[in-house]
């Protein structure tokens, strides 16, 4: 798995992970940035995923581990120290990571400029088959630099940079010890520990809106289904009840800011007639959910963008609409003027109790 690289942000971080697991596989993932050079962003940052879900977060900002969900709050029932040592180990890993980044600039031979240094350490955990597997990878700049595996207990150096590292940590048994025994017991058990907490959250299943979109007659059609959750779903076209493998781009699984997901599969039709739509529908599968949502292929169901020049028509039909109106305004106000003046004439012959100075000089202001 490919680590991200100098144009992160918080979010783009989140979404390294890997979507579409399978339905009874849970993880729990942390990340680790160490940045040089990045405006705006924190020197280092630590995210905490469950079942790829943002549950507790560091940054070197603030100095301090925070939880992310409400119901990460109970740990400290159990545990009422838990963010304080939390913090205190982020701090220790914010000094270890500032180490790297100059570890690993020297032996590319770089100084300033923009970089990252990233780990991503975790593992998998299947409750059917009680499956589990570890990761503990390293990237810089974009790039796989070192990963351990977990077979092997070896690590595996892609870069000529990192091979002087490779074999410093295969010769150091207890470093290999460590990491083989958090990545099989102590990860997994943190892991259902923190899924008890959140498991009414994390085990919901919330169902999508479905929609087709085609910009010009021309264009692919796109299903887009947004609102769902989890993020294990598929989205696909068929024809005739088959699914459809050729003329068909899907998306990737993106996440929306309410904690749900959104994705998208684009059908070629550039070819197909259109009495031949009717044969097409897309379908939406969630884990978890028995009933699939199936959105036949209509045109009258199809939102169509507005061609430019429609656009440009009705932006002509609404300045007119406008300079009537102001014209319209004007002839009013110019007629209530005039009356008023015609009224002031007549009330120097016949006085009057209501005395129309202030409107008069409101409307009619004096130079």
């Amino acid at each position: 798995m490919r680590l991200v690289g100098a144009e992160i942000s918080v979010l783009s971080l989140l979404m390294m992970s890997l979507h579409g697991a399978a339905a009874l596989t849970h993880s729990l993932k942390y990340f680790y940035t160490a940045s040089s050079g990045v405006p705006n962003f924190p020197e280092f940052v630590i995210v905490g995923l469950l079942d790829e879900v943002e549950f507790s977060h560091y940054d070197s900002d603030t100095r301090r581990s925070e939880p992310r969900q409400d119901w990460m709050i109970r740990v400290t029932e159990d545990n009422p120290q838990y963010w304080k040592r939390e913090t205190e180990k982020s701090m220790g890993q914010q000094q270890v990571r500032k180490v790297d980044m100059e570890t690993v600039k020297q032996r590319f031979n770089q100084t300033g400029g923009v970089h990252i240094v990233q780990r991503m350490a975790g593992c998998e955990w299947d409750d059917e088959t009680n499956e589990v597997k570890g990761y503990n990878q390293y990237g810089y700049d974009g790039e796989d630099f070192i990963s351990f595996d977990l077979q092997t207990e070896r690590w595996i150096a892609p870069k000529q940079q990192a091979v002087l590292t490779k074999q410093k940590w295969d010769q150091n048994r207890a470093r290999t010890a460590y990491n083989k025994n958090y990545l099989t017991h102590e990860c997994p058990e943190w892991l259902k520990k923190y899924l008890s907490y959140g498991r009414s959250s994390l085990m919901r299943t919330e169902r999508p809106s479905v929609s087709l979109l085609q910009k010009t007659p021309s264009s692919p059609v796109s299903c887009h289904a947004t609102g769902f959750y989890p993020d294990r779903a598929s989205l696909f076209w068929r024809k005739d009840g088959e699914e459809l493998h050729e003329d068909v781009d899907l998306g990737e699984i993106l996440p929306n800011h309410d904690g749900t997901f959104q994705m998208r599969v684009d059908l070629k039709l550039s070819s197909v007639p259109a009495e031949d739509w009717r044969r097409y529908d897309c379908v939406f599968q969630l884990s978890g959910v028995d009933e699939d949502i199936v959105t036949k292929l209509d045109k009258t169901r199809t939102n169509r963008e507005k061609p430019a020049g429609s656009t440009f028509i009705i932006i002509i039909i609404i300045i007119i609409a406008v300079a009537v109106l102001v014209v319209i305004i004007a002839a009013v106000v110019g007629f209530k003027v005039h009356r008023k003046r015609n009224a002031q004439d007549s009330s120097a012959k016949c006085p009057s109790s209501t005395d129309g100075s202030d409107v008069t000089e409101e409307l009619n202001p004096k130079p």
